[in-house]
């Protein structure tokens, strides 16, 4: 086969790969061929095993899975996008996937070309991961709840309270939410009819699975929203709202989404939801921020911050006077 003839063989694999469905003249018209041809290196790629489908009512095609991995074709920036995810993976939450991520890694760099491999090298020699500090997840639980939540169908699980109880839950699971520590699924609880936010390292998936589902809207503020707002502020006993006088921005530096929700009130100010088990600690966490900031709920947290400002005006020594 000519160099030219197989180097379109490959971008054309390459475009296949790039979205579910791919139009034919489309595809003629990104490799600067007629149809005919397009339908001829089709043919071709079908012969070296690649499932091509043709697409149901339409002149288009679709790269369908096969027997085997095909190749997978990257730009610079994919696939030193790809090192640097694989690299961080090597050092996440998801326990035994660690050398498999660095084989995978030690593979990709094998086959960069030498401008690529540089990059990525470059990046690896200053790079250095802190541990996830969260409880390892087991990868085939991860992979049971993203298979029900791709499917929409109802999952049922044993699950372990932040004080131990256990539960079997009964979910409508919509999406996966991680915070870069712990993995957490955004399900419809099917007793409490309402949204709830679960921590995949303390459930136990139930088989089988139960029928399908219509996926509901999204709760407020989206599904990631909705787990910041779990994790930061509902799962505590007091749940504090203050007004820090700070752009939004600026606030954002210094507390994460996982610790606190933030909403913005003018190019000067923001709010602040986060929670707590103890009023000195909520109280003390956001003035440790130091912005300057109102506290407006709940109503024994606004007692007890005017109780604490006493006692640290008196414990500063006055100035003699002059």
């Amino acid at each position: 086969m000519p160099t030219a003839a197989s180097a379109r063989l490959l971008r054309l694999l390459s475009l296949l790969q790039e979205r579910a469905d791919a139009p034919g003249a489309e595809l003629a018209a990104r490799l600067g061929v007629d149809p005919r041809t397009v339908r001829r290196d089709i043919d071709k790629l079908r012969e070296l095993g690649y499932p091509v489908h043709a697409t149901p009512g339409a002149a288009g095609y679709r790269l369908g899975p096969g027997a085997k991995l095909p190749p997978l074709l990257l730009d610079d920036e994919e696939a030193v996008a790809v090192a640097v995810g694989l690299r961080a993976a090597a050092a996440g939450g998801v326990s035994g996937i660690a050398e498999s991520s660095l084989r995978a890694l030690a593979k990709l760099r094998q086959m960069l070309p030498a401008r690529v491999r540089h990059r990525v090298d470059t990046l690896q020699s200053v790079m250095d991961a802190l541990p996830s500090g969260g409880p390892a997840v087991d990868p085939a639980v991860l992979t049971a709840v993203a298979a029900v939540c791709r499917a929409r169908e109802q999952f049922r699980f044993d699950y372990a309270d932040r004080d131990g109880q256990q539960a079997v839950r009964r979910t409508e699971p919509h999406r996966l939410v991680h915070t870069g520590r712990l993995w957490y699924v955004v399900a419809w609880d099917l007793d409490r009819d309402d949204w709830r936010t679960f921590r995949v390292d303390r459930l136990r998936p139930r088989v089988p699975t139960g029928p399908r589902f219509t996926p509901r809207e999204a709760p407020e503020g989206g599904f990631a929203g909705h787990t910041a707002r779990g994790i930061s502020t509902s799962a505590y006993r007091y749940r504090g709202r203050f007004t820090l006088r700070a752009p939004i921005a600026a606030a954002a530096e210094r507390i994460p989404p996982t610790t606190g929700v933030l909403e913005e009130v003018d190019e000067h100010s923001c709010v602040l939801h986060a929670g707590s088990d103890s009023l000195d600690e909520l109280a003390l966490y956001v003035a440790l921020f130091g912005f300057r900031f109102e506290v407006h709920e709940p109503p024994e947290l606004v007692a007890r911050v005017r109780e604490l400002a006493g006692l640290l005006a008196g414990a500063a020594p006055q100035e003699p006077l002059p």
